[in-house]
């Protein structure tokens, strides 16, 4: 670290960065929650939103590689203000209720998305003790969950009092405010501590050049293409698969899914405790990708004959380790980053994470309308998991090229 910090400070900053990373994943998780009010409005059935999930990350693969320049230039608080800013814009644009509208905002909301990861670990890497650096990490990326939590609670809420419309357009004043509260700590966060950063020669390819030429960051990014891609199959398909070809209701579906959700919220904390102590962080993924592999599999069996406890337990089991990751993997990466170049590692490995997230469900999709079976699309992502896994379990790291 450049300079030593008080445990205040740590704190602070993961505060900072858990407020921005919740906020900005409230914008992005809106959609889905406005779609059943605003589709009448617009003129598209709310399945399309789908369309708008998958211009969200495309976005934001693009923004996350971009990312390590703008933060070389302005410095991580300001890029972040500046994402919260973009976001704000792209929800605002989807409240206007115009189809091209709706796919423009929905691009920039992944356009203000992708540099939010990669700032907030340019911002803890240079902070974060290496003792609590995966507990750290996770803690922040909890702030994903959270942002879907809040999405749910808040937004139908605002839709019922005040209308579609007027509630995509509070999202957007919220992450205006935001832009004002933390301006006070942008010369702290984006002074001289960040000169290593302003080194950076801008790039738009350069990030994924140093992922894909150090061995520990490729096997990393590839990892998270995967795992991601299993976390976004979990939440777009476990409810219907439950619901419809499994024969649970409606309601005992959603509980299956909220356990998952609140197991991966859990579970990012818990995890970075355990790579912190007691499992290396390489292994610990090599194992939570075998066991979300494994989960994958037996929720690919389940029928109407199991009880609903059972079902309730694998799913928990099933979140905490595909939605419980990230932290772990961020604070990985971050740690092997050579010197000064957190953000720009993470900016690439971040991109391929967006990727997995765009073409797993893709994939999935195609697998169940090709074969009529969720089970087979289940088994066919779980395998893809185990085979990245199986990389940490049991190949040793190369030195970096």
């Amino acid at each position: 670290m450049p300079r030593a910090l008080t445990s205040a400070g740590v704190w602070s900053s993961v505060a900072l960065t858990l407020v921005i990373q919740s906020l900005v994943s409230l914008v992005v998780f809106a959609p889905p929650v406005l779609a059943p009010a605003a589709q009448v409005d617009i003129g598209v059935p709310a399945a399309s939103v789908g369309v708008a999930t998958a211009l969200i990350y495309t976005g934001a693969v693009f923004s996350a590689l971009l990312s390590s320049t703008l933060i070389a230039r302005f410095g991580p608080l300001r890029v972040s203000q500046f994402a919260l800013a973009v976001c704000a814009t792209g929800i605002a644009l989807i409240a206007a209720g115009r189809p091209l509208l709706v796919a423009l905002g929905a691009l920039v909301i992944g356009i203000g998305y992708g540099p939010v990861t990669p700032s907030s670990s340019a911002i803890l890497a240079e902070r974060v003790p290496p003792r609590l650096r995966a507990l750290i990490f996770s803690i922040k990326q909890t702030g994903v969950p959270i942002g879907g939590a809040l999405a749910g609670a808040l937004i139908p809420v605002l839709i019922v009092e005040l209308g579609w419309r007027v509630a995509a357009v509070l999202v957007a004043v919220l992450c205006l405010i935001l832009v004002l509260v933390v301006h006070p700590w942008r010369r702290a966060v984006d002074g001289s501590d960040m000169a290593g950063y302003k080194a950076i020669k801008p790039s738009l390819i350069a990030p994924l050049r140093l992922v894909l030429a150090h061995p520990g960051l490729r096997e990393m990014a590839l990892a998270s293409f995967a795992f991601s891609g299993m976390q976004m199959c979990l939440g777009s398909f476990l409810v219907v698969y439950l619901h419809e070809r499994a024969g649970f209701s409606v309601a005992a579906a959603g509980a299956a899914l909220s356990a998952a959700m609140l197991a991966g919220v859990a579970g990012r904390v818990f995890w970075g405790i355990v790579a912190d102590n007691w499992v290396g962080p390489r292994r610990l993924l090599g194992l939570l990708g075998t066991a979300m592999s494994l989960a994958a599999f037996l929720i690919a069996t389940v029928d109407s004959t199991w009880p609903i406890g059972l079902v309730l337990f694998l799913s928990v089991v099933y979140g905490a380790t595909a939605v419980g990751w990230n932290g772990v993997y961020l604070s990985e990466v971050a740690r092997i980053a050579p010197g000064g170049q957190a953000a720009a590692a993470t900016g690439g490995s971040v991109a391929m994470t967006y990727c997995g997230v765009v073409a797993l469900p893709l994939l999935f999709w195609f697998i169940v309308s090709m074969t009529g079976s969720y089970a087979a699309s289940f088994i066919a992502v779980g395998a893809l998991t185990l085979w990245r896994a199986s990389f940490f379990l049991l190949s040793p790291v190369r030195p970096a090229l």
